[in-house]
């Protein structure tokens, strides 16, 4: 669910800040990208080595540092810029004062000051600290900044009392920048299907009718609805494109028939269905049981219709929204949608290989996002990824 997104945290001067090492690895083990920024009383508790080695990144203290006999600055307002979500932890009362009124005298908070992203702030202090009508203001005025504030834990705490106080353990911060995350997501509870690759039809052990799909841009639009919090089924024909991310389950197949009855499985439960997969219109009507020789001048295949998946499932659909593609060569338009039409689609994305840049290959498409009431938009050459968000983003408004 974190994959790929820039966690920043803030480490102030608390004895919880010893959490924040295992805070950091989890952050890493979820995919997220993480960097750190300390106050100098925090880098007494937690050593800025063992989190920049943690991190994988260089750790911020101070405004200015000597590298390699040179001065730098540490450019707080780029380091804002880069969080998605920045997670203070321990947040103590001290610093809690000066973010509830806008003080800036290190490090930490000037980028917090120049962040744009979601703030989470985990506190930790004592008991009375906590209950102290001041700290209570405080919390309550970030609150209304729009920051999300983690509930602290009950039990022992460094001053030997026992109550409220202590910061939240690693694993809750976790869970809980994992729910932030999803709650403003527009795919959260939806089931997404996606068709995506060639199909491979068998003339012999090691011969096949197939085509030059790499699966890539069925691999990209499952990506994107993970990131939007859907929870994605990817039936993939052969192909070498990989998947990471741990809301998509994959699902490899080869032939049509083999394609086919994966949808039929999860069609059902399915919410909005992508069929992006270039599967064989044919298959050959045997199979030879040993490669076929070279013995003649010319060889003669017959070949039987497959039956056509996103036609069938399009008859079937209930509550779906069905989207199809259409790779075209000519008079793509017209035949875009005519299939728009008798497939029973919600919308369709064409392309055409008449456009330069567009069609088959790992690299870039160009697509047009043809609605069911006939309204077209065209896209210019993106990068496939790209193309992934303006296909989702036309989903989204539709389905929606």
């Amino acid at each position: 669910m974190l994959e790929a997104k820039n966690i920043l945290v803030g480490i102030t001067g608390g004895i919880a800040a010893y959490k924040t090492v295992f805070l950091v690895r989890l952050l890493k083990k979820a995919g997220a990208n993480v960097k750190v920024v300390l106050t100098q009383n925090a880098s007494t508790f937690v050593s800025p080595l063992t989190l920049a080695t943690l991190s994988e990144n260089p750790v911020g203290i101070d405004f200015t540092e000597i590298s390699e006999g040179s001065l730098s600055w540490n450019n707080h307002v780029e380091l804002g810029l880069w969080a998605d979500y920045m997670i203070i932890a321990p947040a103590t009362a001290h610093t809690l004062s000066k973010m509830a009124n806008g003080q800036a005298d290190n490090l930490l908070l000037v980028t917090y000051l120049s962040a744009k992203c979601p703030v989470l702030i985990a506190p930790a202090m004592d008991l009375d600290m906590f209950k102290h009508p001041s700290t209570k203001t405080n919390l309550n005025t970030l609150s209304k900044n729009g920051h999300a504030i983690i509930p602290v834990g009950n039990g022992l705490l460094a001053s030997g009392l026992s109550g409220e106080g202590r910061m939240a353990e690693p694993e809750e911060i976790l869970e809980f920048l994992i729910n932030y995350h999803k709650k403003n997501l527009p795919l959260q509870y939806k089931k997404v299907l996606i068709t995506a690759g060639p199909t491979y039809e068998a003339i012999d052990p090691v011969r096949f009718i197939g085509n030059h799909s790499s699966g890539t841009m069925g691999a990209y639009l499952a990506l994107r609805a993970a990131e939007l919090g859907a929870e994605v089924c990817l039936v993939m024909g052969p192909s070498s494109v990989q998947t990471s991310h741990s809301a998509i389950r994959r699902i490899d197949v080869i032939s049509a028939q083999d394609m086919k009855a994966a949808v039929d499985l999860e069609f059902k439960d399915a919410d909005i269905v992508i069929a992006a997969a270039a599967v064989s219109d044919y298959r050959p009507l045997q199979i030879a049981d040993h490669k076929i020789k070279k013995e003649s001048e010319s060889l003669q295949l017959e070949l039987v219709k497959n039956t056509d998946i996103l036609k069938d499932i399009g008859e079937q659909k209930s509550h779906q929204f069905l989207v199809g593609f259409a790779l075209e060569t000519h008079n793509a338009v017209a035949y875009a949608l005519k299939k728009l039409q008798e497939k029973h689609l919600d919308a369709i994305v064409l392309n055409s290989l008449a456009d330069e840049g567009a069609g088959f290959g790992p690299g870039t498409n160009k697509v047009s996002f043809i609605h069911k009431n006939g309204k077209k938009l065209t896209f210019e050459v993106k990068p496939k990824q790209e193309v992934a968000i303006d296909i989702w983003n036309q989903i989204i408004a539709s389905y929606e």
